[in-house]
């Protein structure tokens, strides 16, 4: 559920803290990186890579001219003044221009030269007068609704209810409206035709009643002989079967459209069920580690995952402030972000500040960091002239790094904060597919690259280069230097993407860009948005307005792909523009803050502190009418993702490690805490946590899980190793790759005091060929290992590979968590 409390909440935008700048965290840090910076100078400054260097130093390479674009305002074709033989012979006529498309784009003969620019003419024409009509037709909608629709007491409740300045408030007022419309009868319904309400009225009375058996059993109130027909695990199966993604319906944005607050009540009443009955699967005690880590896994992939979708759109992106501040203090902010754009820097700083530290940024006083656009015309102009673009790449680099914490990477932002930053860049060349970056395709990316490569929008600022970040902490250019630029030309909202790499299959896309909120228009409401006309079974505008509205706006889009299929677009600058207008905009759930005429007018200025505060609040009006629809979504995401952290083995490596808050959790079982705690009661003092779970470092690990210093897994021994590991050297080998490859020598257990029969021949034998497999599993043989062979460790062993270097050991703290957990009576060490 979400969190309406206004205690939780960050400060509103009216509260005085709110306009202070000097209580936002790190506002008096700039995150300095001085080293960073001039690298990431000398890589924009460094000549492009075509043709290669192979090319230009080949010394039987014929003598030719390397021609190359100062910038993407004036590429190549720019006239050169020069002396007179440089200059083309005025008899031999002008030089033909070069043209923007390839030799293989073009395909046509005389009849393309013939016809294209009389099409072209024509089809421009016909697209400005379905402008001229579609804007005729916002008008009569406009108009109808603010004279038909709106009016009396319906007109004063809807005032009031925009007039709220927290969610509690809203709550309260989306109530009165609803009652006053007659909403409530339609909650009351069970039937609609866009969910099937009889599935889940038998899935909801059978899941209570199987939870109800289940806890009474759990009580230990009723016996059965058979363990397989215990209630808990017909609870399982139906669990499995029914916690899906949009199962029967239930998640279909209609069913959230008629009301100003809440859906149908058998639907509720289904999400509060299915949270209590996952609830009670995940803490049950007749269910084990391995049963209840099963089940996390297979629910998880059923339901999938929830992302925040944060579009371009130069300064409207300061809407998406408000957005973020609703959803943070719903406590319903889901963990993968993405943004494009104007929405990377709302995303970078979502992705690398923690909740606390968020809800006092999130406020007007954001405006104090918030200077791209400082310079004056006297100094912009100029720059635009001569380099092709307004801002000075630099610059913008020294100032998005606060919105990043300095030259952080995507990896160490998931690390710091458990979220799962994204942001879409774009290649410079029209060839290469564009990227994803986070942790998983780019993790030693730094983020602020990302961020002004993914707001490189042609004219407004030239591509860059990605930069990461070494071992040793320095920026070098990334992906062999290529240039980045604005993701939105391509793909503003990456679904694809985030469902392949993350399995989001539920998006909340805030959709801010100024080309696109102007054609947005939901003719039967959207989620918490219902049309009043009818009595919400109507047309805004009526039939006939949506209609015409509906029309014109699928002819504009079908020209617009007839011109692109033709390839009869020019290509200013360079670049095919057809996607800006063409490729996806919206998500499950759409938020369109409603933006004013002056938004327009400062689209490439700073903002102040009360603009920013209005923008803030405006976003806030636009996402609470979602916030039941997000929250019945993310209060059963929750309980998942929770049980997947609590039931993950203690043996099975992390692929990155979590956020410090939840490293303890991961290491230890929920029968360990379980019995930790029971410990703790029964003594009525402080319990020690296992050395295992130590606390962690200042770089983000445990002490016994520092990963190697290279990302490479550590070599096998070689066979010649092995070899001499089974005929038993006497001199003990300084290597020990792991702990289920290292056998005492017989000097080893003597010293022990170890008084063991000799092995037979064929459990020597296999003993000894053990040895071959690198298998993750300790052998459970009860062999204890005496005190000179357990020594504390720092984290990790220098294990010496063939050439004399020395590598971490990787599983070492893996078994030795395996060895406590077999044996709790003593504490856990780490093996030589």
């Amino acid at each position: 559920m979400a969190d309406s409390k206004k205690s939780t909440d960050g400060p509103a935008v009216s509260d005085r803290e709110a306009w202070d700048y000097t209580c936002l965290p790190d506002w008096d840090d700039d995150f300095d990186d001085e080293e960073g910076m001039l690298a990431f100078a000398s890589a924009l400054a460094a000549p492009e890579i075509s043709p290669s260097e192979e090319d230009l130093l080949n010394p039987s390479r014929q003598h030719t001219e390397f021609i190359t674009a100062l910038n993407d305002w004036k590429p190549i074709n720019q006239r050169v003044k020069g002396k007179s033989e440089n200059r083309p012979d005025r008899r031999k006529g002008k030089r033909k221009k070069k043209s923007q498309r390839g030799r293989d784009e073009t395909r046509e003969g005389w009849t393309y030269t013939l016809v294209k620019y009389p099409l072209l003419l024509f089809v421009f024409g016909w697209l400005f007068a379905l402008s001229v009509g579609y804007f005729i037709t916002r008008l009569y909608v406009y108009f109808y609704e603010q004279y038909v629709t709106w009016r009396g007491k319906r007109n004063r409740l809807r005032l009031r209810l925009r007039d709220q300045t927290n969610y509690h408030d809203w709550i309260r007022a989306a109530h009165d409206l609803d009652r006053y419309l007659g909403n409530d009868k339609w909650r009351e319904e069970e039937e609609s035709s866009y969910y099937q309400s009889r599935t889940i009225r038998r899935v909801l009375t059978e899941m209570r009643t199987l939870r109800h058996r289940a806890e009474d059993d759990e009580r230990g109130r009723s016996v059965r002989g058979d363990t397989a027909s215990h209630p808990v695990h017909s609870l399982r199966s139906l669990a499995e079967a029914c916690v899906k993604n949009n199962f029967s319906g239930y998640e279909d944005v209609h069913l959230y459209s008629e009301t100003y607050y809440g859906t149908k009540d058998l639907i509720q009443a289904y999400v509060d069920e299915v949270s209590a009955t996952l609830k009670f699967l995940f803490s049950s005690n007749q269910l084990s580690q391995e049963e209840k880590r099963e089940l996390a896994k297979r629910i998880s992939t059923n339901f999938g995952r929830t992302a925040l979708c944060l579009s371009g759109g130069a300064t409207f992106a300061y809407y998406h402030f408000g957005i973020a501040k609703a959803l943070l203090d719903a406590d319903v902010l889901p963990d993968v972000i993405t943004g494009t754009s104007g929405g990377a820097l709302v995303a970078a700083l979502l992705g690398t500040r923690t909740n606390e530290e968020l809800k006092k940024l999130l406020v007007p006083a954001l405006a104090h960091r918030i200077t791209a656009c400082h310079d004056a015309p006297s100094t912009w102009v100029p720059r635009w002239w001569r380099t092709g673009a307004r801002f000075d790449t630099i610059d913008w680099a020294y100032r998005c790094s606060w919105f990043c914490r300095g030259s952080m990477t995507f990896l160490e932002a998931y690390q710091r904060t458990g979220r799962i930053l994204n942001v879409t860049c774009v290649p410079s060349d029209p060839h290469s597919p564009s990227i994803l970056a986070n942790y998983l395709t780019a993790p030693d990316c730094v983020i602020w690259s990302a961020v002004l490569a993914s707001a490189a929008v042609p004219g407004i600022l030239n591509p860059v280069v990605l930069m990461h970040k070494t071992a040793s902490g320095k920026l070098e250019p990334y992906s062999f230097g290529h240039k980045w630029k604005d993701g939105s030309l391509r793909t503003d909202i990456p679904l694809k993407s985030l469902n392949l790499h993350f399995n989001v299959n539920f998006s909340i896309v805030s959709q801010v860009n100024p080309h696109i909120n102007l054609f947005f228009f939901s003719s039967r409401g959207s989620v918490g948005r219902p049309v009043t006309h009818r009595k919400g079974r109507g047309w805004r505008g009526g039939f006939i307005g949506s209609a015409v509205e509906l029309y014109i706006k699928q002819d504009l889009t079908k020209w617009l792909k007839f011109l692109r299929h033709l390839e009869l677009l020019p290509r200013p600058l360079g670049q095919d523009w057809s996607q800006i207008w063409l490729q996806r905009f919206s998500g499950t759930i759409t938020i369109w803050p409603k933006s004013i005429m002056s938004d327009y007018w400062n689209i490439l200025s700073d903002p102040t502190m009360d603009r920013l505060g209005r923008m803030i609040h405006a976003g806030q009006l636009a996402a609470w009418p979602k916030l039941k629809f997000v929250s019945n979504r993310m209060v059963i995401e929750k309980v998942i993702e929770d049980a997947r952290q609590a039931t993950r083995p203690p043996h099975q490596p992390l692929p990155t490690p979590m956020p410090l808050d939840k490293q303890l959790r991961s290491f230890l079982s929920e029968d360990d805490l379980t019995a930790l705690l029971e410990k703790a009661k029964s003594s009525g003092r402080h319990v020690e946590i296992p050395s295992v779970a130590v606390t962690p470092s200042e770089d983000g690990y445990s002490n016994n899980l520092k990963p190697p210093s290279n990302s490479s897994r550590p070599d096998s021994p070689s066979l010649s190793k092995r070899f001499s590991g089974w005929f038993g050297s006497k001199s003990q080998s300084p290597s020990r790759a792991s702990a289920e490859t290292v056998r005492p020598n017989m000097s080893e257990l003597r010293l022990s005091g170890m008084d063991r029969r000799r092995p037979s021949v064929l459990e020597e034998i296999k003993r000894q060929t053990s040895v071959l497999f690198d298998d993750g599993e300790p052998e459970e043989s009860g062999t204890e290992v005496s005190g000179e062979d357990v020594s504390a460790s720092d984290g990790h062993d220098d294990t010496e590979d063939e050439d004399g270097t020395s590598s971490p050991n990787e599983n070492g703290a893996a078994d030795d968590l395996l060895m406590w957990r077999h044996d709790r009576s003593r504490p856990p060490q780490r093996l030589r």
